[in-house]
């Protein structure tokens, strides 16, 4: 199930990164949680009986609503934006730092020490995005293909993941992962509601919603990560270790790059597929 939320995320991102660049990141947003929610309501229906999640307790609205909150609408604002940015496969390279980000979080918040190879994670991980960023950099080259607001927006995404994460596990436990990430997709999306409404950009989202071209990527997006990714990385975390969940979806980076040459007519360096490679092998010692 991990794997199968790698390729779903990796789908995904390429079909949201089209769209993004069609009709802007926070469009994207909103149309893609509802399309999402729909997917998820019927399928819902099917296997449990009821379309929406009426029987989760307190706790886990509570746990997976923060999950929801912080993930799918902090964690993934600032993700999509950077597709847009920086495009979809430089953004998921970058998402393999969230084993990182969380030892480090752990370390400095909880007093948790980083082991030497944990230390040897680290390096290999950053290093791998550092050779793909700025191998080859000539007069520039790197600042024009990598803007630095995309990578922070990257960054953004990272920590509102990393933190997703450690709130969905504790809200799971005994509760049914579609219906979790039900949770998780109502809270993201009354929290988009509530900055489109501020932002007053309706219209945007209107003029959006009439794109037929963008609206079939952002269907096929929809399916692939909120659906299909979403829910199987739940499915995976209520059966096994968060470490072991990070680390085979990490993948992604990997997984994304035919995506990248057979629909984005991307021309990829070897080089880049080394670097992708050495940094999801670092993401994998954590768990080793």
């Amino acid at each position: 199930m991990a794997l199968v939320a790698a390729f779903g995320m990796a789908g995904g991102s390429i079909a949201f990164e089209i769209a993004g660049k069609k009709i802007g990141s926070l469009t994207v947003n909103m149309l893609r949680l509802i399309q999402g929610m729909f997917f998820l309501s019927i399928t819902s229906l099917y296997m449990r009986g009821m379309p929406l999640p009426t029987d989760a307790s307190l706790k886990e609205y509570t746990f997976l609503g923060i999950s929801g909150f912080i993930g799918m609408f902090l964690g993934d604002l600032f993700m999509f934006e950077s597709f847009v940015l920086l495009g979809a496969r430089i953004t998921t390279l970058i998402m393999t730092t969230v084993p990182v980000v969380t030892a480090i979080v752990a370390w400095v918040l909880l007093g948790e020490t980083l082991s030497f190879k944990e230390g040897i994670a680290v390096f290999l991980t950053i290093g791998g995005i550092f050779l793909v960023m700025f191998y080859g950099n000539k007069k520039g080259e790197t600042k024009e293909k990598f803007p630095i607001k995309g990578i922070f927006c990257a960054i953004g995404g990272v920590l509102g993941q990393s933190l997703g994460l450690v709130f969905s596990k504790i809200g799971l436990e005994s509760y049914d992962p579609i219906a979790a990430t039900q949770i998780r997709v109502i809270v993201a999306t009354i929290a988009f509601i509530i900055l489109i409404s501020i932002k007053r950009k309706w219209g945007e989202i209107k003029k959006g919603a009439k794109n037929k071209r963008a609206i079939k990527w952002v269907v096929a997006g929809s399916f692939l990560g909120p659906f299909i990714g979403v829910t199987a990385m739940l499915i995976a975390l209520k059966n096994t270790s968060t470490g072991i969940v990070s680390t085979l979806s990490s993948t992604s980076p990997i997984l994304i790059i035919p995506f990248c040459v057979l629909i984005l007519k991307e021309r990829i360096k070897p080089i880049e597929i080394l670097g992708a490679i050495i940094s999801v092998g670092g993401a994998s010692l954590f768990f080793i």
